[in-house]
């Protein structure tokens, strides 16, 4: 069985979203930070006991430290898909209780869980069981009119019992009805002092805090009182928010590859996807935003959208796009 680090160093990691956070994004956002920890997309316990399990759980070595994300409901399910993850190299495996679309909710997956304390605590304790890896939790503050802050200490206090190692919690509740994914992200009131209070009511546990979060100084004022800060789409539509978290976050001050040494690392992994039979506008569509803010990134983003999808497109095509852009670092 692989060898695992006993925790990953979550001090900043990017949060699982699904049709983003592929095995293609994560290896290029991997080319910017080296330590942040990275997720899956959500991969439900049915596509993993049922589908292509191989597709689903294919990574790249370079992309340590990296985390799974599962979703699911059925403790035996879950404790199977995580032995999947485990013997497949993932450093950590995470139970999605705050996703708040009608699609999972229907599946028993996601944020509806916040409902059902005991059966997401008997999923976390059947997972514990099965492996060695840590088990985490990613949830919400509340849902719906269930919003309560003792309601959210219940909850957390049932997944300690049960063995939760860490706790991801995205700061706002989640409307199940009448709300759209998207409007979840961004309708419901942050609410940081919910899981700084989290915090300080379970001190012995970690908790990392997601939500709104666009800033690495943002994400350094809030790591003065927890143990971890998650970025979402920031990280995806303007990745070079990356490119200095080795060195605020972590420490770390080896020097920073440019935005275009990146691509240079990055353009024998294309090839060997196009090899593959990957079509080059999938790869491409994740490094849109690498020049977000620089001079020439228009030119960037419009070459590689119009024509990444033809027939025949190369590698060539990021290198010609790239020659676009000028005074980026």
């Amino acid at each position: 069985m692989p060898q695992h680090s006993l925790q990953p160093n979550r001090r900043l990691s990017i949060a699982p979203m699904m049709d983003y956070t592929d095995r293609l994004f994560r290896y290029f956002a991997r080319l910017i930070s080296r330590h942040t920890l990275l997720y899956t997309e959500m991969i439900t316990t049915g596509a993993l006991l049922h589908g292509d399990a191989e597709r689903f759980l294919e990574f790249d070595i370079s992309e340590h430290p990296v985390a799974i994300q599962l979703g699911g409901s059925n403790p035996a399910e879950l404790a199977e898909a995580a032995r999947l993850a485990e013997t497949a190299g993932y450093d950590e495996v995470n139970l999605n209780v705050g996703c708040p679309s009608d699609r999972v909710q229907n599946g028993m997956i996601g944020a509806c869980l916040m409902a059902h304390p005991e059966l997401v605590a008997d999923c976390v304790r059947a997972m514990k069981e099965a492996v060695s890896i840590p088990v985490t939790v990613k949830t919400r503050i509340g849902i719906d009119d269930n919003d309560s802050y003792a309601a959210l200490q219940g909850f957390v206090a049932a997944q300690i019992g049960a063995g939760c190692d860490h706790f991801i919690i995205h700061a706002r509740k989640a409307w199940l009805q009448g709300l759209s994914p998207k409007e979840n992200r961004e309708v419901p009131p942050l609410r940081y002092e919910i899981v700084q209070q989290l915090k300080q009511d379970f001190p012995e546990m970690g908790f990392t805090i997601n939500g709104g979060i666009q800033t690495l100084t943002l994400a350094e004022q809030l790591l003065q009182g927890l143990d971890g800060v998650m970025i979402g789409r920031e990280a995806y539509h303007n990745p070079w928010i990356l490119a200095e978290a080795d060195r605020r976050i972590y420490g770390d001050n080896q020097p920073q590859l440019s935005r275009h040494q990146v691509l240079e690392r990055f353009m024998p992994f294309v090839e060997q996807q196009l090899q593959r039979g990957i079509p080059l506008n999938r790869i491409t569509r994740h490094i849109l935003g690498l020049f977000h803010g620089c001079p020439g990134a228009r030119a960037w983003r419009r070459l590689l959208s119009e024509q990444a999808h033809q027939p025949g497109a190369g590698a060539a095509l990021i290198a010609e796009a790239a020659a676009l852009v000028h005074g980026s670092n």
